[in-house]
Formats: C-alpha cells, structure tokens, sequence
C-alpha cells in the first residue's frame, strides 16, 4: 500500500514539475528575455518603491534596520502570494483544452502555478539572504523559519486559488475582482508602512487580513528574530481561516468541477 503511494504521489509530481517547465516557457514565449522576466519585473517593483520613500520621501531606517531590508522581507512573499492567486486563478480557463480531457486531474492545474511561482520565490529568498549578508546581517538559526512561512504561503494560496479558479469559469469577472481584491490587499498591508503608524483602534482591522501573519511572519524570521509559537493567537487564528477558506475551495472545485468542460 505504502510502495503504491509513494509511486502516484512520484507521478504526480513529475507531472506537476513537467507543466511547471511548460508553463514558464509559454508565459515568455516569443520575449527577448524570455524567462528572465519573472525576476526582473520584481526586481524593478523592489526598486522603483525603495527609490520612492527611501530616496524621494527620505525614509528612515526602522526598528533600526534599513529601509531597503525592511521593505523586500515584506514585498518578496507578498509577491509570491499575488503571482500564486493571479496565475492559479486563470490556470483553468487558460488550459481549457486539458479540461476536456476525462483523464486529466484538472485540480492540479492551481497547483503548477503556485508551483511555477514557489521557484521564483525560492530565488528571492536567496536574493533576501544576499541583501541582508551584504548590510552585515548572516543567516542564523531563526531563518530557517521562512521554510514554515513558505509552507504556510502555499496552503492559504491553494485553498483561495480553489475557490477562485471554479468561479472564474461561471463568473468571467472574477479575474478583475481578484486583481482589485489583491491591490486593495497590498496597501492594507504593511508591507511599506509600520503598523505603528496606524491608529490602535484601527490596527486589529488589518491584522485579520491572513496576510498580515505572512508578511509580519518574514519579518519576525529576517529582521525581529522572533518565532512563530511566541504569537499563538496570530498563529491560531491564521490556521484557523487558512483551513476553512481550504476546506471550502475544496468542497466548490470538487461540486463544479463536473461541469467544466460543459461551460468552457
């Protein structure tokens, strides 16, 4: 029983790696750059907003680190949770000819694109390594604790890519409601900003954005060395509303999945 286990989940994921590969090839198909676009268009994201409140605005450092420290351990997972949910939310209808296919497991199709995303992340957590090496910060025991955030970035993206990628297919105007949704997501984080600023009575509102957890989550383990267990109720509620919006996504794909390929 374990022997056949082990030889579908193998399957699986040679089937998941081999549309992940398909996936960035077509994504940059026929660019100059081709698959260096994934990097580089972060790469003037990071940029563009240090140029705008470290040079423009003159923004301090804080907590006593460098702003640019501060700002990419927090836009680096917020990037893989936005390209997660855009790419895995049209991972159906842009692979509608697969759907049609009675063989084909249909609800691996988010998981490429979080997948395809994970890689790009991974090469930016290297690029948070390198950042904070090079202003004299070297890893520590504490930053093995990104492996536990990057673990808990993918569950809560699978469980809304579920929902979404299943709308999507009856309600063509989810994609737009999910790019405005993830906007609004960006700037009530505090991605740019301390939470500090914001009013105590206006705090908690953001802290019940799942996101918060994630972001504050790469902080703790880069900058503030604190571990997740020393904030249970930000960690309960987290795993909370993460496994009720995956149970949920689950329940929907599972009860619309059959009519699919009648829709598309």
């Amino acid at each position: 029983m374990l022997s056949k286990w082990n030889n579908e989940f193998v399957t699986k994921y040679r089937f998941v790696s081999e549309l992940t590969k398909k996936d960035f090839k077509t994504r940059y198909v026929g660019s100059f750059l081709g698959i260096l676009w994934a990097f580089i268009q972060p790469m003037i994201q990071i940029i563009i907003f240090w140029f705008v409140f470290q040079v423009g605005f003159k923004s301090t450092p804080i907590d006593n680190f460098p702003f640019i420290l501060w700002l990419i351990s927090a836009m680096i997972p917020w990037f893989f949770i936005s390209d997660s949910i855009q790419g895995a939310t049209m991972s159906i209808t842009d692979n509608n000819y697969l759907v049609k296919k009675v063989v084909f497991r249909v609800g691996l199709l988010p998981i490429v694109k979080i997948y395809s995303a994970l890689w790009v992340h991974l090469f930016f957590i290297a690029v948070i390594f390198l950042m904070f090496s090079i202003y004299g910060y070297y890893p520590d025991v504490y930053n093995f604790q990104v492996i536990y955030y990057v673990f808990c970035i993918s569950v809560l993206v699978l469980g809304i890519s579920l929902i979404t990628s299943s709308l999507i297919i009856f309600f063509k105007d989810m994609g737009q409601i999910v790019s405005t949704v993830l906007q609004f997501g960006f700037w009530l984080t505090p991605i740019f900003y301390s939470l500090d600023i914001i009013p105590q009575k206006y705090a908690f509102l953001l802290k019940l954005n799942p996101a918060f957890y994630l972001i504050q989550g790469y902080r703790d383990t880069f900058i503030y060395k604190s571990w997740f267990w020393e904030h249970p109720k930000l960690t309960l509620y987290f795993w909370f509303c993460t496994i009720v919006i995956l149970v949920v996504g689950r329940t929907m794909f599972k009860k619309l999945r059959p009519h699919f390929a009648d829709v598309l």
